[in-house]
């Protein structure tokens, strides 16, 4: 499979692939094919894993395209400004990603819940309690909210970050939240009570405009016109 990613601010990847191999995507996540790519529609395996996908944030199902005859291409357009982060899966490393991040992958690689392990973490951290898994060998492709900004952190070293501005990250990646010091800071800073610390070893991917951001910053406007 070969892929290209076009446009700004809203993207759309492009996967040629050769016939006989697959992408998979989430209900909907189409945008444009050539005639040979046939469509079949699943749960993806087990009902655990069909179940396991909706509370990470997609559909039940999954629809598999599959390129027949010869080569094909199939597109898969982004919904929010942003960008498409193509990850490369395998070779023992895995990728955690917030919810409804995924776009689409090739057929080797599968997709499952990151359970947060630290109450805390799932409570306050802004990522919730479940994030999508992707293991297996092959190409993933993520909706990201806004730009991508990449941080290495080396063992034991850490990242502060606000809300909804983890996008992906290694799976040896740890998080934990820190309250914020002091009780006016809280109350009258604007950044709530609690920060996401991450801690490497890993790599990091952060989003520089959460969709929950955007929501908040318009909603006084939407609130306005009524």
């Amino acid at each position: 499979m070969q892929y290209e990613i076009k446009g700004t601010p809203l993207p759309v990847v492009i996967c040629n692939v050769a016939d006989g191999e697959s992408m998979i995507t989430d209900k909907g996540g189409m945008s444009w094919m050539t005639p040979n790519m046939v469509m079949s529609t699943n749960a993806g395996g087990s009902v655990g894993k069909a179940m396991s996908r909706m509370f990470s944030g997609e559909s039940m199902f999954q629809n598999v395209y599959t390129a027949q005859g010869g080569p094909g291409q199939i597109a898969f357009a982004s919904s929010f400004p942003g960008e498409i982060l193509a990850m490369e899966i395998g070779n023992g490393k895995s990728i955690v990603a917030q919810k409804s991040a995924f776009m689409a992958s090739e057929a080797t690689v599968q997709m499952s819940i990151h359970f947060q392990r630290k109450m805390g973490a799932g409570f306050f951290g802004g990522e919730g309690f479940i994030m999508q898994r992707f293991d297996g060998q092959g190409m993933v492709f993520l909706e990201i909210d806004g730009a991508v900004i990449t941080y290495d952190l080396q063992a034991g070293q850490s990242m502060l970050l606000d809300t909804g501005h983890l996008a992906a990250m290694d799976s040896t990646v740890q998080i934990s939240i820190e309250s914020v010091k002091g009780i006016g800071n809280k109350l009258f800073g604007g950044e709530g009570f609690f920060n996401t610390r991450v801690t490497g070893p890993g790599r990091i991917w952060l989003q520089t405009m959460p969709a929950s951001a955007v929501a908040s910053a318009i909603s006084p406007f939407i609130a306005t016109a009524r």
